[in-house]
Parts: C-alpha cells; structure tokens; sequence
C-alpha cells in the first residue's frame, strides 16, 4: 500500500475512435460468420450480438468508437447504397406500377403512424415504424433516426424497432413466395408483391428468384425504386417535424437543409444514371454498405440500455406489425388491378 502511494498516477488514456469501432467490427465479423453458417438474418443477429455487448459503452473509452459507428458508418452505408439504384430502372417500372408502388408506401408510412397512436407511443415512434417498413428496412429506419435523433425517441425503442422489422422481413421472404404460389399469382404479380412489400433490399430479391427469376428480375425493380424513394421520404419528413436541434419558428430555408448523407446519395444515384459502372464495383458497394450498415446498427444496439428496454416492452413492435400487413395487403391487390 505504501509503494502503492509513492507510485506515480497512471497516465489517463486519450479516448479515441479505436476502442469501440475495434468491438462493432469483431462483432459485425461474428454476426457475418454465423449468418453465413446458419443463414440467419444478419441484420438481427448483428442487433442481437449488439445487445449482449451493452456493458462494453459502459466504459468512456468507447464512447467516441461507438458513436463514429453509430453515425459515420451508417451515413457512408447508406450513400454507398445509392450505387444500386437508376432512374432507369425507376422508369422501367411503368406509370401505374410506380402509381401503385407510391400509394402503397404512403398507406403503409400512415399505418405505422397509426399503430403508434393507438398502442400509445409517440409520432417519432410510428414515423419510424412506418418509413422502416415503406422503404427498405433497417437502412431506412437508420436513415430516419438520423433526422428523428435519440433526443426524440430513445435508442432502446429504435433498437425494438429494428428488431421487428429484421423478423417481419426474414419472415416475409418465407412465407410471401408460397403465399404467391397458393393464390396463383402470376410472374409479374409475384414479384410485384414481393417487391413492394418485403423490407430488406437482399430479402426482397431473394424472396422472388424463391418464386421465379421472371419474377425475382421484377422484384427487383420494384424494391429498388422503393430504395431509390429513400431521399425523398427523408427531405419531407425532415420538413414535417424538422431536426432534433431545430426550434418550431425557425424558416423554411433552414428546415430544407438536408443532412449531408442525404444529398450524397441523390448525387450517387444520379451519377450511377449517367455512367455505367461495372458490376463488380457495383457488387463491391452493396457488400459495404451491408457492412457499414451492420456496424451502426451493433453500435446502436450496443448504445441501448437495457433496462429501458425491459420498461419500454413490445409497445413500438405493433407498429411495425400493422405497417407490415397493411403493406402486404395494399400490394397484393395492387398486384391483381395492375396485372
């Protein structure tokens, strides 16, 4: 104890990005091996990996890790994602396709605020529930807390929120394709409906080449115009209730600053327009932005407390369940009026 009192204080340790983007990044690699191995969906596993590591934000020296990954990660996620999608592909869809595709967003984003209202959660909870669902998914739901902010809606409600949109979305990549085929649905109607109701980008191909690759080609089409909707969906709702730090009076010029990963991503999709890019890099995009993606979304999951969330309950889950049926049942019969 003596020499103890005579030795020197240890030099604190300057807090830096490595600590906590070190653990996010061994557990998005775990989260990758067993959904490879297990093929479970790795978004929810990545959730689920995040959870158990909550006791590592414990510590201050992940604190800046956590929120570069958190934040940095999933706005380069995202504009990377705009590599997937043209206008061309948009305008291939056709005029009452793409008519039908809107409206069904625009029931399915009212539905998920509509479940909020009725089980008793806030506005910030449904419009998270509802874009999450209308778009594409978790990327989505990441994209829309950027603007809603954890000042809003607690990361705990967000992280149930991105729990069942994961489950919804692996579920409906099983059961949609039999359901299709049980109804009889043609190619065309077969991948409409996947395409325009299933959440993940990945799910929703790979539910319609379940069904057939005519259907899994239009499955695709109409899942990435959804994608490529992402940008507007964030400007209007970012004008609706502004940004976390914004006052209600400030003007319009100021509530029309979008965030920057926003604007990147319009201008990727516009760039891919005009240029051809190789598939390989194309390829290349995708699997990092499912990368980055995976990283915010453990650093998100790692920044919930848990006890909140066992106060918080299942509450923001039925928001996401009535979105996610109105969507099915909004896009099946679209499918039938259009086909």
């Amino acid at each position: 104890m003596h020499l103890a009192e005579l030795a020197p204080a240890p030099a604190p340790q300057r807090e830096t990005v490595f600590h906590g983007l070190a653990v996010c990044v061994i557990a998005a690699a775990a989260a990758a091996w067993l959904s490879e191995h297990y093929h479970f969906p790795i978004i929810l596993l990545g959730l689920l990996i995040g959870l158990s590591l909550s006791f590592v934000a414990k510590d201050p020296r992940s604190h800046m890790g956590l929120d570069f990954a958190s934040r940095t990660c999933l706005r380069f996620g995202v504009v990377l994602l705009g590599l997937q999608v043209t206008f061309g592909q948009i305008g291939s869809l056709g005029p009452q396709p793409f008519a039908a595709l809107l409206a069904i967003m625009t029931v399915t984003f009212l539905a998920g605020i509509a479940g909020a209202k009725l089980v008793g959660e806030s506005r910030y909870t449904g419009i998270l529930a509802g874009g999450a669902t209308a778009i594409c998914g978790a990327s989505a739901a990441m994209a829309l807390y950027g603007i809603i902010g954890r000042e809003r809606l607690s990361q705990s409600q967000f992280a149930i929120t991105l729990v069942v949109v994961s489950l919804a979305s692996a579920l409906a990549m099983s059961l949609y394709p039999i359901l299709a085929e049980y109804l009889d649905l043609t190619d065309s109607q077969a991948g409409f409906l996947i395409g325009a109701s299933i959440h993940d980008v990945a799910q929703a191909i790979g539910g319609g080449y379940a069904f057939s690759a005519s259907a899994g080609s239009y499955a695709t089409i109409v899942k990435l115009s959804r994608v490529a909707l992402l940008a507007p969906v964030v400007i209007l709702t970012g004008l609706a209730i502004g940004s976390a730090q914004s006052k209600g009076d400030d003007p319009i010029w100021k509530r029309l600053a979008l965030p920057w990963f926003i604007v990147a991503f319009f201008a990727v999709v516009l760039a891919n327009s005009m240029v051809q890019v190789p598939a390989d890099l194309r390829d290349a995009a995708l699997n990092g932005s499912k990368g980055l993606l995976l990283i915010a979304v453990i650093a998100t999951a790692m920044r919930s407390r848990l006890d909140l969330l066992m106060e918080t309950g299942l509450k923001p889950a039925i928001p996401v369940t009535i979105a996610t049926l109105v969507s099915f049942v909004a896009s099946l019969a679209s499918a039938y009026l259009i086909s």
